[in-house]
């Protein structure tokens, strides 16, 4: 096996520039929603290259929308395809998912930005423009580490999926629509930007609306009619008093330095439509997050139980009470088993490249890790380049030489996980 990791960790060495320029031009491909085809492209054609097995189709929104953990808005997907490319073993070893979105989140006003988004520069070690850390860097992680095993004519035992999916950023349709596809597998890393941490956990999310009753009046004799704002600023409370409660539950020493595990964020409020009257009803839009060994269904149930409880404090809500609305966006949460094989192997080829033992921690938001453990029932970890507070923010770059390292412990990893063939 030494002789084997020697030969790729060299390849890669002398093949930087390569994964650089790969990185360069994925970025400069505008891959937001609607619009991932020519990135995609880019991926078809490095698939096509390395000899892949490849499997290009477009999500049927049909087909998925009967799935329970389907949520997707969009509804047509034409010239925007999956992307699968598999790397076929000789037999008799375990097979490993690779999972990458090639969607991007929208770049908000470009006044805030040094450059064009979409730039690709690359100053002081860093390459600069979104998708870089969100994920494309991590995505061409798993390029380069699957090209030096191959370039170093290397055969695997396993099969190694390599999947570029779209709608990651709004759901995870493209993830849902590979499993349901048939494409599972023993194991998967996914590489988003985990500041080079292991996440073996991750959070899951779900939007949540919820509409408030008032009774509405002339302002100048606002006494007469009831609020909506002010009814909802206790359900605001309340609200608040609820993730304090769920996040004193969370005892996982892997959450210890996140200060709230897992948020009910408040997002979006909206009431009245005359400054003279008493508005007669407020609506609430926001995100709760689900614990890793949690079901969505028993957060949702916490939530409305508690909301219903708001009438003993007020005898409005007897009446009235709050309707909860579960729409939009959702994100699965995902659990591996302590000690698990994957984890252990991808930490022994982080030490193995880093002579430093990884950090270890849950995810602070979702991924599509959880439908590929709760649909796929695979184990996920978590893993990759990138600097987690840049994600979604304005001048998003990443650290070259961390996407590089990633590069050989995924490489080293997949190694030792699918077992070169004698």
């Amino acid at each position: 096996m030494l002789e084997y990791e020697d030969l790729v960790r060299k390849w890669l060495k002398e093949n930087q520039t390569k994964g650089i320029k790969l990185l360069q031009l994925l970025v400069q491909e505008n891959s937001t929603r609607g619009k991932e085809s020519s990135a995609q492209a880019i991926m078809i054609e490095k698939c096509r290259q390395l000899g892949l097995q490849l499997d290009i189709w477009e999500i049927d929104h049909n087909e998925l929308v009967r799935h329970p953990s389907f949520f997707c808005d969009r509804k047509d997907f034409n010239g925007n395809p999956n992307v699968v490319a598999v790397l076929r073993g000789t037999g008799d070893g375990r097979s490993l998912i690779l999972n990458g979105h090639i969607d991007v989140v929208p770049v908000g006003d470009e006044q805030n930005w040094k450059r064009d988004p979409f730039s690709g520069h690359i100053e002081a070690g860093k390459l600069y423009g979104r998708g870089s850390t969100d994920m494309k860097g991590g995505t061409v992680a798993l390029l380069l580490a699957l090209e030096a095993i191959i370039q170093s004519g290397i055969h695997l035992k396993g099969d190694v999926i390599f999947q570029s999916v779209i709608e990651e950023e709004s759901g995870g349709a493209g993830t849902l629509a590979a499993v349901l596809k048939g494409y599972r597998a023993d194991g998967a890393i996914i590489p988003e930007p985990t500041n080079m941490k292991i996440f073996p956990k991750q959070q899951g999310s779900m939007w949540f609306r919820i509409h408030v009753k008032g009774k509405s009046a002339h302002g100048g004799t606002r006494y007469e009619g009831v609020s909506a704002i002010e009814k909802s600023m206790m359900v605001v409370q309340r609200l608040a008093e609820l993730e304090k409660e769920r996040n004193q539950r969370i005892t996982d020493p892997l959450y210890e330095k996140i200060p709230i595990p897992i948020p009910i964020n408040v997002g979006k409020l909206k009431s009245g439509n005359w400054p003279s009257s008493v508005p007669d009803e407020a609506v609430i839009e926001g995100r709760m997050g689900v614990a890793p060994d949690e079901t969505m269904e028993s957060a949702q149930k916490e939530m409305e139980n508690c909301l219903a409880q708001l009438s003993k404090y007020d005898s409005w809500f007897l009446e009235n009470p709050p309707l909860v609305e579960w729409f939009g966006a959702r994100w699965l949460p995902g659990n591996i088993e302590e000690g698990h094989p994957l984890q252990k192997i991808l930490s022994e080829s982080f030490r193995d490249v880093k002579k430093e033992d990884p950090i270890i921690e849950a995810s602070p938001w979702g991924t599509d890790g959880g439908i590929l453990s709760n649909v796929g029932n695979i184990p996920v970890v978590v893993f990759g380049p990138g600097i987690t507070e840049l994600a979604h923010d304005a001048n998003e770059h990443i650290v070259l030489e961390e996407m590089l390292q990633a590069s050989e412990i995924i490489a080293l990893t997949i190694m030792r996980w699918c077992e070169p063939a004698k």
